[in-house]
């Protein structure tokens, strides 16, 4: 009788660890689909949101190269940590057409600048920049390693005159207010530059760059620039009168503002090649 009731105690006690077993591993079960089935959504929403950044910045790439000839006049200033200041004045052409990409900046004053240029062209794939130095009566070719350079003492990197390729990146939505048509881009460098990544804040209604904010590979923000006083200089295609490039560790900023602009004028080819580069 004893080991009978024993026998029935055993396994009425199996029975409940199998239930318990049993319970624990539809639990488990249940977790992983749980996680399983949220981590597709998220994973989902993620490409949507790398889809739509990719989006508004090659839209906003394309209206900027929507102008196929634009020539306009600019004065420079550069403003130094201690507030001394630096004015220069200079011309600027450009074309556009399909991939293919070409500018020349040339400074008129002061004089001891006057003459410098520097020629810029890309044709899609390569991109190559020559600077004139009137001083030395010769043309210099604008390395990789000398692309993150200051441009003529300001702070303006010789990159930021280049061609900003899309495809130099990859891209991530930070935020984006629809009601007020902002959206803040996360762009990764896939190429080298002079900065690991950047911010950029677009008006997704004007498709204009209202800011951009650079970092370098340990997060820290090395330089900020700004856009102000923009207008619509053609349907749908805004241009900024004013742009405003601050290095955040040296404390220094330089401002480049427009006081003419003329676009849809056909500017000779000849512009852009290296013998009107040396031409005064």
């Amino acid at each position: 009788m004893h080991l009978r009731q024993n026998f029935s105690q055993t396994l009425l006690g199996n029975g409940q660890l199998f239930h318990s077993a049993g319970s624990l591993l539809m639990g488990l079960v249940f977790l992983v689909l749980l996680l399983t089935t949220s981590a597709i959504p998220a994973i989902a929403q993620q490409d949507v949101d790398e889809e739509e950044a990719r989006r508004v910045y090659e839209e906003l790439d394309r209206r900027l190269g929507s102008v196929v000839y634009e020539t306009a006049t600019l004065n420079m200033r550069i403003v130094d940590n201690r507030g001394r200041v630096r004015e220069r004045n200079l011309d600027l052409w450009s074309f556009s057409e399909g991939e293919e990409r070409r500018s020349l900046v040339r400074f008129n004053a002061p004089a001891d600048v006057r003459g410098t240029g520097l020629l810029t062209i890309n044709d899609g794939t390569n991109e190559i920049q020559r600077l004139f130095l009137p001083s030395l009566n010769r043309i210099q070719s604008i390395s990789g390693a000398q692309r993150g350079d200051r441009f003529m003492g300001s702070d303006f990197t010789f990159e930021d005159l280049g061609n900003q390729d899309p495809d130099a990146f990859e891209f991530s939505t930070l935020t984006h207010d629809r009601e007020a048509n902002r959206m803040t881009v996360r762009g990764d460098r896939t190429t080298p530059a002079s900065y690991a990544w950047a911010e950029f804040e677009i008006d997704t209604e004007r498709y204009i760059l209202l800011k951009a904010t650079y970092f370098d590979e340990n997060g820290n923000a090395i330089r900020e620039l700004t856009a102000d006083n923009i207008t619509e200089v053609r349907e749908d295609i805004w241009r900024a009168n004013q742009l405003t490039m601050r290095d955040l560790r040296a404390e220094r900023y330089t401002v480049l503002e427009w006081t003419s602009r003329t676009i849809d004028e056909p500017i000779n080819r000849n512009v852009f090649t290296e013998r009107y580069l040396q031409r005064n």
